[in-house]
């Protein structure tokens, strides 16, 4: 990979600091930055009336939201859903599609899902909605497939999964775990917040019914999408003003509407990742699925590099315990890597990174019920590394280094 082209899209890395808390939220490219300085001075006016500026203004916004369909590879524009955080969408999804669910009906979540992915739908436990725990095996710290099997019934309406853990970086298989929700006649909500920065999404080859991630840990603006099958947003309810049609699609989903100048900027994550392929392979001419899909194999390439400094470091050191895989391979873990120390809390480790410079972090990252069925809370959560691909193998060196003064 073309280290030096990419940093140079993030205005942000030309400084003296190493970040490394990108699954919190990643740096933003300079493309999204134009773009909502271009929005706001060129288009900043309400939508739907008659005159010019307005029509161009719709024009745009259109223009992006087909942009971000294809990146997903949606089937049409109307299944994204813009909104303000994934944690917002998952609500407003559970509080759509549960009007059409009955008392005693079932929904499955995870004990390795950050919460946004949970609270929503156990809280229709009110509504006489049972809800049963998929979790994972507490030695391999993985969800198997053949728990969730026992767990489905006839009356399963639902299963909540992440794609990866944001605190393991473990890649779930999304599509097997569908198949089998769908031989079930469930539906799938998936959380791929955590594998989005990381890998393609192609939702058209998962085909889960419901697909969220959040543009600001993805290179954008502090904005998250919601991908929804056609045919499944047009069945429910929406939480818009009571006047909007069932095909009012996705405005029914969005009260107050959506952000105008933050959902123009999401062509500058497209357009990033055009001329990425662009700079990779300036001989060959894809398809917009088949030019991500050789980006993305890049990027993974480059992630596990830096995975494997680190991973071999920390495994090397017996006081270290490393939560989630402690291999590097880019097929199953992403790399963000989590880890405790037999001594020392993981809040005492990273305060002392914090003096070299390199943001790192501590916590349970809203996967409480991972921190605590794992027993990790007395160490105050775990210590998390997340890498993207705009980091250097002279920063994990650097990192390690901290480390090695530390542990």
């Amino acid at each position: 990979m073309d280290i030096e082209y990419v940093r140079k899209q993030f205005p942000a890395l030309d400084k003296d600091f190493v970040f490394m808390d990108n699954a919190g939220g990643s740096q933003v490219l300079g493309k999204v930055i134009q773009r909502i300085t271009g929005y706001l001075i060129h288009h900043n006016v309400q939508l739907g009336a008659s005159y010019r500026n307005s029509k161009e203004a719709g024009e745009k916004l259109a223009w992006a939201t087909k942009q971000v369909a294809k990146f997903i590879n949606a089937n049409r524009t109307e299944e994204v859903i813009i909104g303000p955080s994934s944690s917002m969408l998952f609500r407003i999804l559970s509080l759509s599609i549960s009007k059409q669910w009955q008392e005693g009906d079932e929904v499955i979540v995870t004990n390795t899902d950050h919460e946004a992915n949970v609270s929503p739908w156990t809280d229709l436990e009110e509504k006489g909605i049972k809800v049963k725990i998929w979790k994972a095996n507490p030695n391999t710290m993985e969800l198997e497939l053949s728990e969730l099997k026992k767990l489905l019934s006839e009356k399963t309406k639902l299963v909540a999964v992440t794609h990866c853990s944001n605190i393991l970086g473990s890649i779930n298989p999304i599509k097997e775990i569908t198949e089998i929700v769908h031989q079930n006649d469930s539906l799938i909500c998936v959380d791929g917040v955590a594998y989005a920065p990381h890998r393609q999404i192609d939702v058209q080859e998962l085909d889960a019914d419901f697909y969220t991630f959040s543009w600001y840990k993805t290179y954008g603006p502090h904005l998250a999408l919601m991908y929804g099958k056609y045919d499944l947003l047009l069945e429910m309810d929406g939480i818009n003003h009571y006047f909007f049609k069932k095909d009012d699609i996705p405005y029914k989903f969005q009260p107050g509407n959506f952000n105008f100048e933050l959902t123009y900027s999401l062509l500058g994550i497209t357009e990033y990742f055009q001329e990425f392929y662009k700079q990779h392979f300036p001989n060959d001419k894809e398809s917009s699925v088949l030019m991500l899909k050789k980006s993305y194999e890049v990027i993974a390439q480059h992630e596990q590099q830096l995975a494997q400094k680190l991973l071999n470091f920390l495994n090397e050191n017996p006081k270290v315990k490393i939560i989630g895989n402690p291999e590097a391979d880019a097929s199953k873990r992403v790399p963000t890597i989590s880890f405790v120390h037999d001594e020392l809390d993981s809040d005492a480790i990273v305060g002392q990174i914090d003096e070299y410079r390199i943001g790192i972090r501590f916590g349970d990252f809203y996967a409480k019920k991972l921190v605590e069925d794992f027993g990790l809370t007395e160490k105050n959560g775990v210590v998390r590394i997340s890498l993207v691909h705009y980091n250097t193998e002279e920063e994990v060196k650097r990192l390690i280094w901290a480390l090695s003064k530390v542990i």
